[in-house]
């Protein structure tokens, strides 16, 4: 049954850590649900290759690309289609929302070779917890494989739902990995200081807390009252029934949590100026693209732009002002597939702007940023196809892949 939750949340002596760019200056939200697709799409979409449900791309520095299948395979993929497999990849459970998810290569690839993966790791007969490993890609003539895998995080939620998140950033400077949590569909642990589902975290680039993290030997707790409605959608309108709960404290809080309040956070990505971003998906509505600043909550699920797929409504962020509100949101949604900011030569026009792929709304969206913490909508193409991920490869180009069991490879060029 889905849940709304309102929440009184209590954290004893946490510390702080000052952001390393300037905070962010107030932004009226803008609803960019109802923008309508451009009247003409200035790119080419060349088809070169063909999956089952990809799920994200990484570029190697001589141009060939790792493509990750929601089913289970990890591909090596030459510019022309060619496709081979990589060995040794972990099991997965391929199961609803869960699979093969992100593939990210460390960035100091050129010295070390490692690559990381995100996946729905099998748990209980049926469930999961997310996962992140870490291996080293040995290639040779017509072979690839995954040497020394290891897993370096898990979230131990295990048990059954979806929305695992699984977005991997890299820091500007090169020494830490942020990873994006989903709710795994439970909604409550979002908020609860002792788990963490539903946050960003902060990690080394081998997996352990980062240094300097909020949370870090802090205790808490949390107090909610979780409001279950009725399944029938009409009496869900005007009935509720209310259980209070409390989360265990005092306990050691996360000490990887650096932001908090996300659902199913999809895209993350650094901005050319340093600045971290993320987008997710909300419920009926209120798909968001989020400014993640340390130590911030994101309200979810307190607040949405949206109602609950029981048609229950959500109370709005403009009614919580502790509470970080999106600076885009899309009501109807789009379903964000990935974030990725563009810098290349092929499409100069766009450098510093990021890209959106959507799902349901089968769009390629163009987001414009200020510098300032604020961010407007461009263009919206309708491409015809859902698009999962979106990469930049080596010479600038554009490469896309559709989430659909016939998914496309495209190679997008100017007109």
């Amino acid at each position: 049954m889905k849940r709304f939750v309102r929440v009184a949340l209590a954290l004893a002596s946490v510390s702080t850590v000052a952001p390393a760019i300037a905070p962010t200056v107030a932004y009226a939200q803008v609803n960019a649900g109802e923008q309508k697709p451009d009247a003409s799409v200035p790119f080419t979409m060349t088809q070169v290759a063909t999956f089952n449900l990809p799920w994200r791309i990484a570029f190697l520095p001589d141009g060939r690309l790792l493509i990750t299948e929601k089913v289970g395979p990890l591909w090596l993929v030459t510019q022309a289609g060619v496709k081979t497999p990589v060995a040794n990849v972990p099991a997965v459970l391929a199961q609803g929302q869960g699979g093969m998810l992100g593939v990210y290569l460390s960035p100091n690839y050129a010295k070390d070779h490692h690559v990381y993966l995100t996946y729905s790791e099998p748990g209980d007969p049926s469930g999961s917890s997310l996962a992140l490993a870490m291996a080293t890609l040995s290639i040779t003539d017509g072979a690839a494989s995954l040497d020394d895998l290891r897993v370096i995080w898990r979230d131990g939620a295990r048990g059954r739902g979806g929305q695992f998140g699984a977005a991997v950033a890299f820091s500007p400077d090169k020494k830490f990995l942020f990873l994006s949590v989903g709710d795994r569909q439970r909604m409550t642990p979002a908020q609860d200081p002792n788990s963490p589902l539903g946050k960003i975290l902060r990690l080394t680039l081998d997996g352990k807390p980062a240094p300097g993290n909020p949370q870090a030997g802090t205790t808490g707790s949390a107090t909610l009252d979780i409001i279950n409605p009725p399944r029938d959608t009409e009496l869900a309108k005007t009935a509720a029934v209310v259980h209070s709960y409390t989360f265990p404290g005092p306990n050691l809080t996360p000490s990887e949590t650096w932001a908090s309040g996300f659902r199913t956070p999809y895209g993350l990505a650094f901005a050319p100026d340093g600045r971290l971003w993320e987008v997710e998906h909300g419920p009926r509505g209120g798909d968001e693209l989020n400014l993640v600043e340390v130590g911030k909550n994101y309200g979810w699920p307190f607040v949405s732009y949206a109602v609950n797929y029981n048609r229950v409504p959500i109370p709005s962020p403009d009614t919580r002002a502790d509470l970080v509100k999106p600076v885009i949101y899309w009501t109807p949604v789009i379903a964000p597939g990935n974030l990725t900011f563009y810098t290349g030569k092929m499409f100069s026009q766009w450098n510093g702007s990021a890209l959106i792929g959507g799902l349901a709304s089968r769009t390629v969206n163009r987001i414009t940023f200020d510098g300032k913490g604020g961010a407007a909508t461009a263009e919206r193409w309708d491409v015809g196809h859902q698009i999962r991920d979106i990469a930049v490869a080596p010479d600038g180009a554009l490469w896309m892949i559709e989430n659909t069991t016939t998914g496309g490879l495209f190679r997008v060029t100017p007109k």
